[in-house]
């Protein structure tokens, strides 16, 4: 999955270290020897209401800030995590307002990707009205 949303259009970044684009790839290389885990992070290309109707659109994962489970979750950290911080006192820490947080569960991993990829549809004429609207500012 973590493969499949890097490449996706919707996506401005992911930060996961099984993938050859993180920085620390190399690093977790030689440290993980089972695998990279089922947590990953990544900007969406849009603000935190398209980051909010995603995590909205999702069926599967519970909307909690946990670990501590063997479903999947999803959160926003700017509204959960990072709720008590300003947006300027996130950033400081790269908490963006379009970051999802993401922790894959036991469910069919073709379930998960396809409630993700049904996810980002429903967000996209959201994003693609941002971008035209700002250029058309231009």
């Amino acid at each position: 999955m973590n493969k499949l949303i890097e490449k996706h259009e919707l996506v401005a970044k992911v930060y996961y270290p099984g993938l050859s684009s993180h920085p620390d790839h190399i690093v977790a290389q030689q440290h993980f020897e089972n695998g990279y885990g089922g947590v990953l992070s990544f900007e969406l290309r849009g603000d935190l209401n398209t980051a909010a109707q995603f995590i909205d659109s999702l069926r599967i994962p519970y909307i909690a800030p946990s670990l501590g489970g063997v479903e999947s979750l999803a959160e926003l950290p700017a509204c959960m995590s990072y709720w008590n911080l300003t947006q300027s006192e996130r950033l400081k820490y790269g908490i963006k307002d379009n970051l999802v947080r993401f922790s894959c569960g036991i469910e069919d991993t073709e379930d998960i990707i396809e409630d993700v990829m049904q996810a980002l549809e429903k967000i996209r004429g959201n994003i693609t009205t941002k971008i035209y609207s700002t250029k058309s500012a231009l």
